[in-house]
């Protein structure tokens, strides 16, 4: 099989369970141009590079005319990841300012409570079940929950969050020339872009007559150095850390499980050394990331990248996953080990795009899997692999079904 249909191959949901086998292989040719002219990046020394090179643009519409994904995206409200400095700098910068340090340094760890109640609570609902789904039952309510109550959504909406974020998701992929998605996702993905968008813009509003404690009381009411978000910033930015908050711990703490139920010996020794939970989340991400690919990177000139020249334009897709399991960079790098040293992987990407919400993230899942494990008793895969949800970038099981003889006290 060539590089040009390496594309397909990682798209092609046959390879869902498993792209690590096809990233090994994408690795022996660290910049492959593919039959489109998308180009692709698997290595960690080139992936680190770039996320670092200001030559690179996270704005679509520097892409070359005519590219689809630039035209999925076509519509939404303005969000930081898809803007390039100044513009991403401040209006980052706005977004931060309430969220955490260094003008609202404890506003994360003051959630640490909270996340414990909702995490024991979720486990105590187990209770008397022989058979779970950790999707269903735990993995989902748990974040959109901790999200929800961060951003100020009301608890009985709650559910029309997560209608929208799997809409969204299930149609997020690698839009690429000759590349085929249901219509009916993508305007469903649309149409709840736009529900969201609407339902936040009024739930700003009310917050600008009645401000709380909550975040987006914060951002509606910041008079920062660099002023006010514009109304259409402040709605992406919601839009944003509500599915880059939520989607990507669902997958961290499902992925989590999963690998702990693979590797009964690693869960063994997190049981007797709890302290080594924070590791085991990095190397997580590492091993099993939420997120697999980048693909809206966009070269602002002609570049050479390991010897190849990209054009200026060109679609350029950074594997995070497969650089995240790079042996020249990770030893024994298809290994979990909880205790890895030295584990600067692309779980949270890197440079000034790197992940808002990695700290919210880290705290939740460090937190979901310490209570899992401590409290199952004797849990089992029920199926190997598990179902998996639909898209090839925020990679996850849609469903986790395990089996247990009981939930201890």
């Amino acid at each position: 099989m060539t590089n040009e249909t390496m594309l397909q191959r990682i798209n092609d949901f046959a390879n869902r369970h498993d792209p690590y086998p096809l990233y090994a292989e994408l690795r022996s040719t660290p910049v492959a141009r593919q039959e489109d002219g998308a180009y692709l990046v698997s290595t960690y020394r080139e992936i680190k590079a770039l996320l670092h090179d200001p030559r690179i643009s996270s704005d679509l519409s520097h892409r070359l005319p005519g590219d689809p994904q630039a035209a999925q995206a076509e519509g939404q409200p303005p969000s930081f990841i898809r803007m390039d400095p100044p513009d991403h700098d401040r209006v980052r910068r706005q977004a931060m300012r309430p969220f955490g340090p260094p003008h609202t340094p404890d506003r994360i760890a003051r959630l640490h409570d909270e996340i414990a109640r909702v995490t024991e609570g979720l486990v105590n609902s187990m209770e008397g079940q022989s058979r779970i789904d950790v999707v269903e039952d735990f993995a989902y309510p748990l974040p959109v929950s901790v999200i929800c109550r961060l951003l100020g959504v009301p608890r009985e909406d709650e559910h029309r969050f997560r209608a929208w974020a799997d809409r969204i998701v299930s149609s997020t992929g690698v839009r690429t020339r000759g590349s085929t998605f249901s219509e009916d996702d993508e305007q469903a993905r649309k149409e709840a872009i736009t529900e969201m968008g609407v339902y936040m813009a009024g739930l700003l509003e009310e917050r600008r007559a009645s401000p709380t404690e909550d975040l987006m009381s914060g951002l509606v009411h910041d008079n920062g150095p660099d002023g006010q978000m514009a109304p259409m910033e402040l709605i992406g930015s919601m839009v944003l850390l509500f599915i880059a908050g939520h989607e990507t711990t669902v997958n961290l703490i499902t992925n989590g499980m999963l690998t702990l139920l693979r590797y009964p010996e690693a869960m063994e020794r997190l049981r007797r050394e709890p302290e080594l939970m924070p590791s085991a989340v990095e190397e997580l991400l590492r091993f099993e990331p939420p997120v697999h690919m980048l693909p809206q990177r966009t070269p602002l000139t002609d570049i050479e990248i390991a010897g190849v020249t990209v054009p200026k334009g060109s679609p350029l897709i950074l594997v995070l996953a497969a650089g995240s399991r790079d042996p020249g960079r990770f030893a024994d790098p298809d290994h979990f080990d909880p205790a890895r040293a030295d584990n600067q992987h692309f779980g949270f990407g890197s440079g000034i795009h790197s992940c808002f919400g990695a700290p919210l993230a880290r705290l939740e899942t460090q937190i979901a899997l310490s209570a899992m494990i401590r409290r199952l008793d004797n849990p089992r895969l029920a199926e190997d692999p598990p179902p998996y949800r639909p898209s090839p970038v925020l990679r996850g099981p849609r469903h986790l079904r395990i089996e247990c003889d009981g939930v201890r006290a």
